[in-house]
């Protein structure tokens, strides 16, 4: 039982590491850099394919909308939709893996003020990791769109 275990893990870590690999190259430059997301602040209900799409949607609408032209673009690859990917558009916004992680950590604010976090009482402790996390999204990949990738697996337990 441990051998099928073993080998069905395996399997999945290459299903998954191959369906991120055929986006290189074409959306952003090779990954550089990865981390693991572990933390599970709460169990939700499993989010499907339409959660993920339309929550990628309004994040596009809500750019769109801005009088300011977009600095970076959402979408979800797969065919799940399970793997979010942010894209600069200017050199400035994603000049650094820093500077990346700080708008990360700004959607993590403008995430906050959502009914779904008041509702949750998640307001004051999740991140914008947290609602991907919840959201069921497999990986999140933010590239400066010309020299570097950065890669989050959210690891669900």
């Amino acid at each position: 039982m441990t051998k099928i275990f073993t080998l069905l893990t395996a399997l999945f870590a290459a299903t998954a590491a191959y369906s991120n690999e055929r986006y290189e190259g074409y959306y952003y430059p090779k990954v550089t850099t990865t981390e693991e997301f572990t933390r599970v602040i709460r169990q939700s209900p499993p989010a499907g394919k339409t959660v993920r799409v339309d929550f990628v949607t309004n994040l596009t609408v809500s750019q769109l909308a801005a009088p300011e032209s977009p600095r970076f673009v959402f979408f979800a690859k797969g065919d799940d939709a399970a793997h979010l990917t942010v894209i600069a558009l200017d050199d400035d916004v994603f000049s650094t893996i820093y500077r990346a992680r700080a708008v990360l950590a700004q959607m993590t604010s403008n995430m906050r003020r959502n009914d779904f976090f008041r509702q949750q009482n998640l307001q004051f402790v999740a991140t914008f990791y947290d609602l991907l996390q919840i959201l069921a999204f497999d990986t999140l990949v933010i590239s400066d769109g010309e020299t570097w990738s950065h890669e989050v697996t959210f690891v669900r337990n």
